[in-house]
């Protein structure tokens, strides 16, 4: 099955604004450029911060029940890579991220490095030169839960986006990205 969505950059910045008029806030240029990039998040946060890295906080593989299936484009019950991490600088969190991963769509050698969960998602792609686009499908404003709360030590609305990861026209990855709103606004 081929995946045939998107949102495109005008309508990216047109729901930033709708999201700052309904909730009365304003986005700063760095969290405009996290929540819209379709390039690597890890990437960006090591040049505007320092080195950053991933703390894995869960990794594993299921059976797709008929959501997740939908999310990646595959039939129910096939199997998922699970994945959950904090991209963090020195124990501070900065971003959380879900990932959904179709590992028979991937290349052989990446396997390997997606189910040790250590190296950042972008950087394997990288790495075994994956060529594959990004599409962001939404972004919006959330209340955290309890994983959120505990993991940030807070309880602020989260911003949040979903995208895919796209080769060969197949879904390879769904990801939820999220952090809270205070982050990255010219006061931190």
């Amino acid at each position: 099955m081929k995946f045939e969505g998107k949102i495109v950059k005008n309508e990216l910045s047109r729901r930033l604004k709708e999201i700052e008029k309904e909730k009365d806030i304003k986005f700063s240029n760095t969290q405009k450029v996290l929540l819209t990039v379709e390039g690597s998040i890890t990437a960006i946060l090591d040049v505007l911060y320092g080195k950053v890295s991933i703390f894995t906080i869960s990794r594993h593989l299921e059976k797709a029940d008929k959501e997740k299936a939908q999310l990646v484009n595959i039939p129910e019950g096939d199997e998922l890579n699970y994945r959950e991490v904090i991209i963090h600088r020195r124990g501070q969190p900065l971003i959380y991220a879900l990932s959904l991963i179709v590992l028979d769509k991937c290349k052989e050698e990446a396997r390997k490095d997606i189910l040790d969960g250590e190296i950042p998602l972008g950087k394997i792609l990288k790495i075994h030169k994956v060529e594959s686009r990004r599409e962001i499908q939404h972004i919006y404003i959330e209340k955290p839960d309890a994983t959120l709360r505990e993991l940030f030590n807070m309880n602020e609305d989260f911003v949040t986006r979903n995208y895919i990861v796209i080769e060969n026209e197949e879904i390879i990855i769904w990801t939820k990205e999220s952090f809270p709103i205070s982050y990255f606004s010219d006061k931190m």
